[in-house]
């Protein structure tokens, strides 16, 4: 990179880069890097504004602005909808006199999905290399620049973590919940490689929902229609509700990724006596199903196991999917096949010695994941010796 001609710039709207742009350097893989789906979060204002999410993407153009890199980027005023919590951080640094927000974030909105971040097309080896530290350069450089107090990347493959600690970030390890598929082709498949006593217990479960006259309706593409969004988004905010949280999302959302993302989507919606009650919001990867939302009307028992974890499964098995992610948090995960897998951020603290609290406060939590995990492994579902990769 070094005797190259290029600018660095921070763009606040998505729509200002082109589509075919964007994604000829996001790859297809990952459908929450994609121009259209964040393009969907600006266009549906669940960014910007008055959200404390302000659009602040990092673009790397060449001496002809041919785009060669980026990151979707925010300038976060709170430390909401991120999945990845510093709120202790934030808190500390402030009772010391210092301001914590804004702060830099590279990251997913609403979307604790492990995915790209930086994101350099096909370059690999040196050249790779070089674009990511031009990127980390430029986030540093705001930092300084504007005096604030930090940088994040949240969410992102090892390899790209590994490369940015060698810069000098600082890594967090953080556990979610995923399923893999050990080339299944069924679900009794899947129920075979389990003890005898949890392939009872799913079996029961998903045996009482047909018992209360449940039907499940995984819908994707054209199957999908207007009035699945409708009932969706009430579930979604109903969801909301009952866990005193906001409603990140808005229905504008919704109605957007429906009409650019519809065969990307897997809507599992349960019908009970002839109306919907409930559902499921999934995203379709190259190689994985990621979970996103889900909520209901009705509380019928096992209907959030059936909705979000074995139709997610059952979609996964057909057509060929390697792994589920079911999203943050829920060790009741675990007895429905999904087990602790560790997900990656890193941090650039502006301050040295906030940055050495910070680095002594992840050293101690990272030895307690790890105990996490393997006392969480303990309980896996799985018969000794089939425990998935």
């Amino acid at each position: 990179m070094d005797g190259d001609n290029f600018s660095l710039e921070f763009c606040d709207d998505i729509s200002r880069i082109a589509a075919a742009e964007w994604d000829g350097i996001a790859g297809t893989e990952n459908p929450f890097v994609c121009y259209t789906f964040l393009a969907a979060l600006e266009a549906g204002k669940a960014v910007g504004g008055d959200t404390g999410w302000d659009p602040l993407h990092l673009v790397l153009r060449d001496d002809s602005r041919r785009l060669i890199a980026a990151m979707p980027n925010y300038l976060k005023h709170h430390s909401y909808g991120e999945y990845i919590f510093d709120h202790s951080w934030a808190n500390g640094f402030m009772r010391a006199g210092g301001q914590y927000y804004p702060k830099m974030l590279a990251a997913i909105p609403f979307t604790p999905a492990t995915g790209p971040r930086l994101l350099t097309g096909a370059a690999t080896g040196t050249r790779r290399q070089q674009l990511i530290r031009r990127l980390a350069k430029g986030m540093r450089g705001y930092v300084e620049t504007f005096q604030l107090s930090s940088a994040h990347v949240n969410f992102l493959p090892s390899e790209d973590a590994n490369a940015l600690v060698d810069e000098g970030w600082l890594l967090r390890h953080s556990i979610q919940f995923h399923w893999h598929n050990n080339d299944y082709n069924c679900f009794d498949d899947f129920l075979a490689s389990l003890s005898s006593r949890k392939r009872k217990n799913i079996r029961k479960e998903r045996q009482s929902l047909i018992d209360a006259g449940v039907r499940m309706l995984p819908l994707t593409g054209t199957a999908i229609k207007s009035h699945h969004i409708d009932a969706f988004y009430r579930f979604y905010v109903s969801t909301i509700n009952r866990k005193f949280g906001g409603a990140y999302l808005t229905r504008e959302v919704f109605e957007i990724l429906h009409s650019t993302m519809a065969d990307q989507m897997l809507l599992v919606m349960a019908e009970y006596q002839g109306r919907i009650i409930g559902g499921a919001l999934n995203f379709i990867g190259g190689s994985t199903l990621y979970g996103r939302n889900w909520g209901a009307d009705l509380d019928i028992p096992n209907l959030h196991f059936e909705t979000c974890y074995y139709q997610a499964i059952d979609y996964a098995i057909a057509n060929k999917l390697s792994s589920v992610e079911a999203g943050a948090q829920g060790f009741h995960k675990v007895q429905r096949g999904y087990l602790p897998a560790k997900t990656l951020s890193v941090h650039w603290v502006a301050h040295s010695g906030f940055r050495q609290a910070v680095a002594r406060f992840l050293e101690a939590e990272k030895r307690g994941i790890g105990e996490e995990a393997n006392h969480i492994n303990m309980a896996s579902p799985f018969k000794r010796g089939d425990t998935p990769d």
